[in-house]
């Protein structure tokens, strides 16, 4: 009996240890699936990022009493972005577009905002802004671009000039190279950075009429852009391959231009031999006057 007994202590010992195992394995896989589903890419044995305020696995920007909304042009795949305080409701819109002036101003109503400035990123060769017209339909209305851009508004921005909208605001930062008067606005806390044609997602502005030089577009992104934090997200003016935001980190790993050094990068922007925008005849014009000429 007591040789029966001896044998069976081992054999409970085995399988409770087995079972403890089981349950820690079990434990730990979900514990790398729920991660998976928070935060993708983080991996097995990987703690997942914890910001302060805010989540990089989400790709959207959620600052503290920010409301923040990406629109979209198709005609010339033009990225709109409206930002506003959500307890004042003061309110900028970034490169707005005259065609969809309409859908603008009706989000803005709808979400009872008060727009206090609207602000073009460079003089436009692919649309027309609706600034002019939008300061028409609304009292009070500032428009915004580089002093360096030739263009007519209200406020012309310098290097390190800021833009307010209630406790929020965006800090102007010469980026030239596209055009003279290339703009990145980048946000109070550095966690996004819109880049207008200076940095596109895996790509950057053409450099071949109004003002274009390769050599001036590297050293701004490369001294300007890539020394914001990796986790900086970039909110562009265009995207082509229906992609919506990147982030420094992103860009200054990938980017298959700007990963060049600047010899090969000026010999890639002086090859391009792309065709001149549709609408160049009509829109440089239009926006050098706030957007308003013939419309």
């Amino acid at each position: 009996m007591c040789s029966v007994m001896s044998s069976v202590k081992p054999v409970q010992r085995a399988l409770a240890i087995t079972l403890r195992l089981r349950t820690n394995t079990e434990a730990s896989s979900y514990s790398a699936a729920h991660n998976r589903r928070v935060c993708p890419g983080v991996g097995a044995g990987e703690a997942p990022l914890r910001p302060l305020s805010r989540s990089y696995c989400s790709r959207m920007a959620l600052q503290k009493g920010l409301l923040f909304r990406q629109l979209f042009e198709t005609e010339s795949s033009t990225y709109t972005y409206l930002l506003a305080d959500t307890e004042t409701k003061d309110a900028i819109i970034i490169d707005p577009v005259l065609e969809t002036i309409d859908r603008d101003l009706k989000l803005i109503h709808q979400l009872g905002l008060n727009l206090k400035v609207a602000v073009n990123t460079h003089c436009h060769a692919d649309h027309i802004t609706s600034t002019g017209l939008m300061k028409k339909r609304l009292v009070g209305l500032k428009s915004a671009i580089s002093k360096f851009s030739g263009a007519s508004a209200d406020i012309h921005l310098s290097e390190g000039d800021k833009i307010t909208f209630g406790k929020h605001y965006l800090t102007a930062i010469e980026t030239p190279g596209h055009t003279d008067g290339c703009m990145t606005l980048v946000s109070g806390d550095q966690s996004m950075a819109f880049t207008g044609d200076a940095l596109l997602i895996r790509g950057c502005g053409r450099t071949d009429f109004q003002q274009g030089c390769p050599k001036r577009l590297y050293n701004s992104v490369h001294q300007k852009i890539f020394t914001l934090p990796d986790q900086c997200l970039v909110y562009p003016a265009h995207d082509y391959q229906g992609q919506t935001a990147s982030t420094v980190g992103e860009e200054r790993q990938f980017n298959p231009r700007l990963t060049k050094n600047l010899e090969e990068f000026v010999n890639i922007m002086n090859n391009l031999n792309l065709k001149k925008p549709a609408k160049i005849d009509i829109s440089v014009p239009a926006n050098l006057v706030c957007g308003i000429h013939e419309v």
